[in-house]
């Protein structure tokens, strides 16, 4: 079974950090190279990927990020969502929720490490959370 999630940064920036196979973090990453997770994204969340990996103070090798970057638009789906009117805590998050709301037919997750960032709904998760849903299915 494929499932589709919009990854917010935070969970790439986790994964490029982490030294841990294991982590939460790296599993959801690999499990878009493997196929098993179809990213959503939109041209504002591609925007914000390329600037926040790019920053000095993460040190992040440019080749990794090109990987990670090019997986995410060869693998995934390119969302145009329309505006939801919703207010979030973080106004940056809102592009990441548009886009679950413009796929909800495709029962999207919204994949987080900030789940305090948005209102509480079924479909945003953690990364752990979204690891157990995958396993259990």
């Amino acid at each position: 079974m494929r499932y589709y999630a919009v990854v917010d940064t935070n969970v790439l920036v986790s994964a490029l950090l982490s030294k841990k196979d294991d982590a939460a973090t790296v599993q959801v990453l690999q499990r878009i190279l493997a196929g098993d997770v179809i990213p959503l994204y939109s041209v504002d969340t591609m925007a914000e990927y390329k600037e926040v990996l790019a920053r000095k103070k993460f040190k992040f090798d440019s080749l990794h990020v090109n990987i990670v970057l090019s997986a995410i638009e060869k693998y995934g789906v390119l969302v145009n969502p329309s505006s939801t009117g919703t207010v979030l805590p973080d106004e940056d998050d809102l592009p990441f929720y548009e886009i679950v709301m413009e796929r909800i037919e495709d029962d999207p997750y919204l994949v987080t490490g900030n789940i305090k960032h948005f209102t509480k709904e079924k479909f945003v998760v953690t990364p752990s959370e979204f690891l157990a849903i995958i396993n259990t299915r």
